[in-house]
């Protein structure tokens, strides 16, 4: 009897280590769409290491692990997502609070070509486009020169970094 209460207790300790590691997960992802950077009330702009701040301005072109991609004004990685067809975005909500649109409209850097555009998302807020693929940018990449989100399957597809010749 004192074994079988023994095996009973081991198993729920794992499940109460499991449980406790996914609260202090769900913790960590509200704190982090939460902190996406703060509001000035004079008028003026504000800056963040964050590509969540990611707004309208300038699409250029970084090399990173070798390969050169397509990013915003800040050097931040900038994806497209697979579900997404050319006039509508597919990820709105918890998606889009881990993979913020890139708000649009955008010009071109120097040497990008492409075709840039908007869509409009549910919301009625305008998110860029290029070649087609509504914009996107990934909060687990935390400095310009990352691309954590490439060839993720997360929130139903998968997601892509903009490759581009060079």
């Amino acid at each position: 009897m004192i074994r079988s209460l023994t095996q009973l207790k081991a198993p729920n300790r794992l499940r109460m280590l499991l449980a406790l590691l996914a609260v202090a997960a769900a913790a960590a992802v509200l704190a982090a769409c939460g902190s996406s950077g703060t509001s000035s009330t004079s008028g003026g702009s504000t800056s963040t290491s964050s590509p969540v701040a990611a707004t309208a301005g300038s699409l250029k072109t970084a090399t990173i692990g070798g390969v050169t991609v397509l990013t915003d004004a800040k050097g931040f990685a900038v994806y497209s997502f697979a579900p997404d067809t050319m006039t509508t975005s597919d990820c709105d909500g918890a998606c889009a609070a881990a993979w913020p649109p890139v708000k649009g409209p955008v010009t071109a850097g120097a040497g990008l070509t492409g075709t840039l555009g908007t869509i409009e998302r549910s919301d009625g807020s305008a998110q860029a486009t290029f070649d087609g693929h509504p914009l996107y940018t990934y909060i687990a990449d935390t400095a310009p020169g990352q691309a954590r989100g490439n060839n993720l399957n997360l929130n139903g597809g998968v997601w892509h970094e903009i490759t581009l010749p060079g």
